[in-house]
């Protein structure tokens, strides 16, 4: 860290500051946790995250990338997985999510995303829609978990598929709280304000996912 801080010409009392670290944080940054680790690649988005936690490849990103692991708020802690080659589906290439999970047909993956020290995913898709804007814009990608109903923790991010009716389902991502309504029902929210929250039967989601990690590609050199 300290070599970033001196390529940048950030003086130590700045960066410590910034973050909410302590003065001794640099003296052993190479045992840093996840915690702090997502604190300064939010911060500092142009840094690699796996020169970061590793020291390996390049210190800068070519193409200035963003990831993030889903921590604020978290209602749940993750193992981590120091590697991991996640699938990047095709989403468009497959009737819906559910036959996604059951499937996972090689011919629908795009291409493979490895990070270090990520919690375990089974999965990730291209977002598209402003509802969870800022956290996530449309071309973001997002890296998610497959779980049931029964193992939901309200007030996380969730990629859903709600059935519409027999033939169409909407595929989004959205905080899932409890909801007014009763047990059977659930609040779908948005971060974007413009969206308002709306309750659904829970028979109507055919397909859940915890979202673990997200990431933008800022830049397009």
């Amino acid at each position: 860290m300290r070599e970033y801080l001196d390529y940048k010409g950030i003086s130590k009392y700045k960066f410590c500051n910034d973050l909410g670290f302590s003065n001794k944080f640099l003296d052993n940054s190479s045992n840093m946790g996840t915690d702090k680790a997502c604190k300064i690649l939010h911060y500092y988005p142009e840094i690699n995250s796996e020169w970061l936690l590793t020291g390996n490849g390049p210190m800068i990103k070519e193409d200035n990338t963003s990831v993030m692991i889903m921590k604020n708020d978290r209602k749940t802690a993750d193992a981590i997985h120091v590697n991991q080659e996640i699938p990047l589906y095709d989403l468009e290439a497959v009737a819906g999510l559910r036959e996604l999970f059951n499937s996972g047909e090689p011919q629908r993956v795009l291409d493979t995303i490895k990070i270090p020290n990520l919690p375990k995913c089974d999965g990730a898709i291209s977002v598209t829609g402003d509802s969870m804007y800022p956290l996530l814009k449309s071309g973001d990608i997002v890296l998610y978990k497959e779980t049931e109903f029964e193992n939901i923790f309200f007030g996380e991010m969730y990629l859903l598929s709600v059935k519409l009716n027999d033939w169409e389902e909407y595929i989004t991502v959205k905080y899932v709280q409890k909801s007014d309504q009763g047990s059977e029902y659930v609040k779908l929210v948005s971060q974007n304000s413009h969206h308002q929250p709306k309750d659904i039967h829970i028979s109507k989601i055919s397909a859940l996912a915890l979202i673990k990690a997200s990431i933008r590609i800022n830049t397009m050199m």
